[in-house]
């Protein structure tokens, strides 16, 4: 036997040099075991799914061409035709109020309104779930959105802006951004802009190697009614035809493309809306001219749209994204121009329409942004996402949801969970459901009640049945799977359910949304009347005397 093939007792032999071996290997395995997990959690995170959510601002359930338009919205009907829509989607028929529960999966006063008090925010929570978070656009609430969980942040705080020169109230990251001439080799113009800043989170996003959420929003279309020359010139002659015209071939669409039963009848033109037919031709011409620049509006930001589709595309993470896209609330029906004698392409004009092209915009139904009727609570709400959607291209799905439904959503999606707290914040309970069931293809456990309050207008909605009131006027009562578009008052028919729904609603009013004083009088006994259209004619400026 040689000696060389046995052991040698050399130093790393010793007893104290095996504990050091021992020590540097569990030390090691400890290491790679960190690296594992947290490779295998970068590898789970990365397969959750980005989450793009748009909201127009002003926009009427039939302002995009898949709801029956004639506007020219080429992007979001592509993703409708690849995707699904809803016929029976909701928002809160206000701005600022739509915004909280978009947010923060909760009724507006429940969350503490613009304050958000008592709400946690979609940001706040995916960002505990490994996401990137983005917003531009408009944000409309206390603070700002880098306060509320955002990563980052571009655009104005303000509820409306000049869509040429801005305000004071842009922000970049938290810090004040000063409104430029020129951006990116082109005159500033807000919604561009938007698009501008979505494409750079975008690519900030895709280095980051995290999902992100973006959450963009759009001040377009919503007053002053501004856009570029050439975008408004594009509409030159479409509206000659006048709101009733317009308003019937909306409908006729609406049928056509399976969106909406024929049942549903178009509801006719109101008193304080005036027959086209019976203005003069200069007025005729006035209104024309005004709802070609609503259009234009629209079709610009249809174009930003695209260009958020296409840079996902080639970041080849279109498949994966949940795509989503609504309203705040119905077609605005404020009469506040100034200057009708400027262009709108003008920095210095500020344009806007009134009820009659509002009716038109909520086609078929009743009212406008503000009231709780369909007109002013009905989105459309289009959803695209190829590796989540289960159901056929171009689906239509005429379950009911809402905007409060987006944060339980994103928590099913992201793997994501709701709190009770955030700072010195106690969270309210979560309110929404979850939209996956419907994604899937299936029929989801429906809300009990859906409750609808902003100022003085109420509704309240129990599966078909829906009792609504406008300016505290008397309840009214419809059953919606018959005439959602409430030509049909059933409340004299169903004294005892306008007593249990308006109890429920003043209970919900009270203990969950914590109204108080004005808010929860009770409804008068007749309807209260209601005017909206206010002439500008008095704004022409009187012609020079040769």
């Amino acid at each position: 036997m040689t000696r060389c093939c046995q052991p040698q007792p050399t130093e790393s032999t010793s007893p104290s040099r095996h504990k050091w071996l021992s020590l540097v290997l569990l030390t090691t395995g400890a290491i790679l075991s960190v690296l594992v997990i947290e490779r295998s959690e970068a590898a789970e995170s990365s397969r959750k799914p980005n989450i793009v959510l748009i909201m127009a601002d002003d926009l009427g359930f039939a302002d995009l061409g898949c709801y029956g338009s004639e506007i020219q919205t080429p992007n979001l009907d592509r993703l409708a035709a690849n995707g699904l829509r809803l016929s029976q989607f909701y928002n809160t028929a206000k701005c600022h109020s739509s915004r909280v529960s978009l947010l923060t999966g909760v009724y507006c006063d429940q969350a503490g309104s613009a304050s958000l008090s008592r709400g946690a925010t979609i940001a706040e929570v995916l960002s505990k779930a490994g996401y990137l978070t983005a917003m531009v656009g408009k944000w409309h609430l206390s603070k700002q959105p880098t306060d509320f969980g955002f990563d980052r942040y571009w655009g104005h705080l303000s509820g409306a802006t000049n869509f040429f020169t801005g305000d004071n109230t842009f922000r970049l990251n938290g810090e004040q951004w000063e409104v430029p001439e020129t951006l990116n080799g082109r005159p500033f113009y807000t919604t561009n802009a938007i698009g501008d800043f979505a494409l750079q989170f975008l690519d900030e996003a895709s280095e980051s190697e995290k999902p992100f959420l973006l959450y963009v929003a759009f001040n377009a279309p919503h007053y002053p009614l501004q856009a570029p020359k050439e975008a408004v010139k594009k509409y030159d002659g479409v509206y000659d035809a006048g709101w009733d015209e317009i308003r019937r071939e909306r409908h006729q669409r609406q049928i056509e493309s399976g969106l909406l039963p024929a049942k549903w009848k178009l509801s006719p033109r109101p008193d304080h809306i005036p027959a086209w037919e019976e203005l003069a031709d200069d007025e005729q011409q006035w209104e024309a001219d005004r709802m070609e620049v609503f259009a234009a509006m629209v079709d610009v930001l249809d174009q930003n749209v695209g260009r958020i589709v296409d840079d996902l595309k080639q970041k080849d993470a279109l498949d994966n994204t949940l795509f989503l896209f609504c309203s705040d609330n119905g077609a605005c029906p404020f009469e506040r121009t100034r200057g009708r004698n400027l262009k709108p392409w003008n920095p210095k004009s500020y344009w806007t329409y009134d009820a009659s092209w509002a009716h038109a915009g909520n086609t078929p139904f009743r009212l406008y942004k503000q009231n709780q009727h369909e007109g002013g609570i009905s989105s459309p709400l289009i959803a695209h996402w190829p590796d989540g959607l289960k159901t056929e291209p171009g689906s239509i799905v005429r379950q009911p949801g809402h905007l409060i439904d987006f944060m339980a959503t994103f928590i099913d999606v992201a793997d994501a969970k709701y709190p009770t707290q955030i700072g010195d914040r106690k969270i309210d309970p979560l309110q929404g459901r979850s939209l996956l069931p419907i994604f899937h293809g299936q029929t989801r456990q429906p809300h009990e009640n859906l409750y609808f309050h902003f100022g003085t207008d109420r509704a309240l909605r129990q599966g078909d049945w829906k009792l609504v009131s406008a300016k505290r006027g008397r309840w009214e009562l419809y059953n919606l799977a018959d005439d959602r578009t409430e030509l049909h008052d059933l409340a004299d028919q169903h004294p005892e359910r306008v007593q249990q729904m308006s109890a429920q609603w003043f209970e919900m009013a009270e203990n969950l949304d914590r109204l108080k004083g004005r808010q929860l009088a009770p409804v008068r006994d007749e309807l209260t009347p209601l005017n909206f259209r206010k002439s500008t004619r008095n704004q022409l400026k009187p012609k020079r005397k040769k």
